[in-house]
């Protein structure tokens, strides 16, 4: 039986063996304020149900971070290291002391160790401080620089747009890169217009030419029908994607499988 299933069944049930798809990666926005009992239990099955290789999570509080993590491991055996871009340091969104309150913002879990950590604020985050976090590690084997990152708000189009310019110039000096995240706006939306110049998306239906030539070719990530959350590749060709909605954020969780034989050198 454990042989007929493998290592991660192609439902996205729960893998029966402790290791990372390595070909895999995610991005969630865990959704903070979110709350709730038992929500990092349930996030942390929520990911072991596809084992991503490396996921990147966003509104992430270090706290909850931790417990994602240490439930992975211990109630499937996965193990994975993280890292942090914390962007605030917010009481009222991630406990703490009131003299020391929890770090927020964006994280990134690997199954294999990263290097070259490099966490960025925007020079202007909106309505509240917003940056991006990127590493280098391994995907199916091979090194590729990893981006994470949460834009500014919905309504604040002008200031995701200086954003992106300072994202895409960053990820313009990787041959191979995979920025993950949640950018607030749907493939269209002008100010992305630099991120499509430099990468694709791993849902077909989400390269702009498609999604604004057909309303619904593109999967929605959010509760409220619209697509915020991408996987974008540079120099590296996507095989499937998934997207998954969960009871435990207003996002949904996003993987792609990527096809290790056709990297582009």
């Amino acid at each position: 039986m454990l042989l007929l299933l493998g290592p991660a069944a192609p439902s996205g049930g729960v893998p029966l063996t402790a290791e990372a798809v390595p070909d895999r990666v995610a991005t969630w926005n865990i959704c903070n304020p979110c709350g709730g009992s038992g929500h990092d239990y349930g996030r942390a099955t929520e990911i072991a149900a596809y084992a991503p290789q490396v996921i990147g999570l966003q509104e992430a509080c270090v706290r909850d971070v931790e417990q994602i993590r240490d439930h992975l491991e211990e109630a499937y055996g996965l193990v994975y290291r993280v890292e942090y871009g914390s962007v605030l340091r917010n009481w009222n969104r991630c406990g703490g002391l009131p003299w020391r309150p929890g770090g927020y913002g964006q994280a990134i879990l690997s199954a294999a160790p990263m290097t070259d950590r490099v966490s960025v604020e925007y020079p202007d985050g909106g309505s509240e401080d917003r940056g991006y976090l990127a590493v280098t590690t391994l995907v199916g084997g091979r090194p590729v620089r990893v981006f994470n990152t949460h834009l500014a708000e919905r309504r604040q189009a002008e200031v995701r747009a200086a954003q992106v310019r300072v994202l895409a110039a960053e990820v313009a000096r990787h041959d191979r890169a995979i920025v993950l995240g949640d950018f607030n706006a749907a493939p269209h939306a002008p100010e992305l217009a630099p991120m499509w110049a430099l990468a694709t998306d791993a849902d077909p239906g989400c390269r702009p030419a498609a999604a604004s030539a057909a309303a619904d070719a593109c999967a929605v990530t959010t509760d409220w029908n619209s697509t915020f959350d991408y996987v974008l590749l540079r120099g590296i060709t996507p095989r499937s994607h998934h997207v998954r909605p969960s009871p435990h954020s207003d996002h949904h969780l996003l993987h792609a499988d990527l096809n290790r034989t056709r990297y582009r050198p």
